[in-house]
């Protein structure tokens, strides 16, 4: 029943998007998450371990150039945001305090943010899940003395929020052996502790917003690698599903305790999987490898002096982490697929 509610909001809110997009004026659309929807902040963070501003981040993107973004063209966020005509956010870090691009809205996602402060201290520094809210109450306070209090009201309660936070908290966290979180709980404490702190975090006063679960973890290449054989970590998607699954239990009591709330939960978990399950079906043909062939390396990102591969397209992962231009493309269509009766138009291929 909570799965059947869940896609339904889901619907309400990306049909309101295709509607408003279509419309002279978009709704602000504020979006929140890890390297997985970064669009460049940690650019603007001195002494982040967590950027990807160089190459080969970025070649397929408009330009060629490193953006921010921890994949070699476009993010799923990108792509949705294409798909129903709606800019992409900018980075909030990029913006002046004060900017009038504000009042549209902005992505705060960083690489390294986990939902627990302490994930990705070993990045020194990115913009926590608390840091990007703290950051969406001064924004909220600036369209107040913008616009006045009862339209930035108006604004805030009809723009649009994406969410989409967990995995470091795993796999930058939980899942390190020399940090302490992994020694000091067992899993059902840590995903106790994960929900407790999300569910505060949650009441940013939105009324429209998606949640995006997290996919299989186990099987991305930076986890694959601690097999003998190079299988997915049945363990890590286990524990994946639970923390999914209390996300969505989540979701679903905050829709009945807040007013007018029509809170979604997306779950890709299993398109992911069949993904890189099944990679050839989608026309890839490596799925348990990145194309920067950095699964073992230092830090798993594809560094200026990597190899990468000859056909990026053949690729589900670009690096030891995140997936490539061509599996967003995929993953985004596949998004759009489990939420309208129509198919969306292909997204757009990339020149390389």
């Amino acid at each position: 029943m909570e799965a059947v509610f869940g896609m339904a909001l889901a619907t309400i809110i990306l049909t309101s998007m295709a509607a408003m997009a279509a419309s002279e004026a978009s709704p602000a659309t504020f979006v929140f998450g890890d390297s997985l929807t970064e669009v460049g902040n940690n650019n603007y963070l001195q002494y982040s371990l967590a950027k990807s501003n160089f190459p080969w981040y970025g070649v397929d993107y408009e330009g060629g150039q490193a953006t921010g973004r921890f994949t070699n063209g476009r993010t799923i966020g990108d792509l949705i945001s294409a798909k129903l005509g709606i800019p992409s956010p900018p980075p909030y870090l990029s913006l002046s305090t004060n900017d009038d691009a504000l009042l549209k809205g902005v992505n705060y996602a960083s690489g390294g943010a986990g939902i627990l402060n302490d994930t990705g201290l070993y990045f020194i520094e990115r913009l926590s899940f608390d840091d990007q809210v703290q950051s969406f109450n001064k924004t909220r306070e600036v369209i107040k003395a913008k616009i006045g209090s009862e339209a930035a009201t108006k604004l805030l309660t009809e723009a649009l929020y994406f969410i989409g936070i967990g995995s470091n908290d795993y796999v930058n966290n939980f899942l390190q052996p020399f940090l302490p979180d992994g020694q000091e709980y067992t899993h059902d404490d840590f995903v106790e502790l994960l929900i407790g702190t999300l569910e505060q975090q949650l009441k940013l006063g939105a009324r429209k917003m998606m949640f995006h679960g997290l996919g299989p973890l186990g099987c991305i290449p930076s986890q694959r690698v601690k097999s003998k054989k190079g299988q997915c970590l049945k363990k890590v998607n286990k524990w994946v599903l639970e923390f999914n699954s209390k996300v969505e239990k989540l979701i679903a009591s905050l829709n009945r305790r807040l007013p007018k709330a029509k809170f979604s939960f997306a779950d890709t978990y299993s398109d992911v999987l069949d993904l890189i399950s099944n990679p050839t079906t989608y026309g890839f043909k490596v799925s348990n490898t990145s194309c920067c062939n950095v699964d073992t390396s230092i830090g798993g990102l594809c560094l200026p002096n990597s190899k990468i591969c000859t056909n990026r397209k053949d690729y589900v992962f670009w690096d030891a982490f995140h997936p490539s231009d061509a599996a967003n493309a995929v993953l985004a269509d596949k998004l759009f697929l489990r939420l309208f009766s129509k198919p969306p138009a292909p997204a757009p291929t990339p020149s390389h």
